[in-house]
């Protein structure tokens, strides 16, 4: 049986040239909306992770996916001409995501991640 891949470019070397420079460019977006956000290879998909998994991004046989955890109605509405579920993105690789939009979305999950994590640590630091 054959293991997966552990990084990132590991993942992006199996893939065909055009998903693989769509992805990059998608990663490189990702990047820049969440400096510091580790790269993490997480259910067999690229993801990028701060106190839990922010995003991920995927490669299937016919097109690209972001997958944000959720959308906004408001996102929604702005990927009418993409396919588009509530936690995922399908994107052609000769049509990428516009980068406003990724930024939007990758700098809502960071500050809900933020959210998430102080609430946590709140909670530990409550006495019983």
């Amino acid at each position: 049986m054959k293991a997966g891949p552990t990084t990132i470019d590991d993942y992006l070397a199996a893939l065909p040239p055009d998903q693989r420079a769509a992805l990059q460019r998608l990663r490189e977006q990702i990047h820049a909306a969440a400096p510091g956000a580790e790269e993490c290879i997480s259910y067999g998909m690229p993801g990028f992770r701060k106190h839990g998994v922010l995003v991920w991004m995927g490669a299937a046989r016919r097109h690209c996916a972001f997958y944000p955890h959720g959308l906004t109605e408001a996102q929604l509405a702005e990927l009418t001409a993409y396919d588009t579920s509530k936690g995922t993105i399908r994107f052609q690789p000769d049509k990428p995501l516009p980068e406003a939009l990724v930024r939007a979305i990758v700098e809502r999950r960071v500050r809900e991640d933020a959210e998430r994590a102080a609430a946590a640590k709140a909670r530990r630091a409550k006495p019983r």
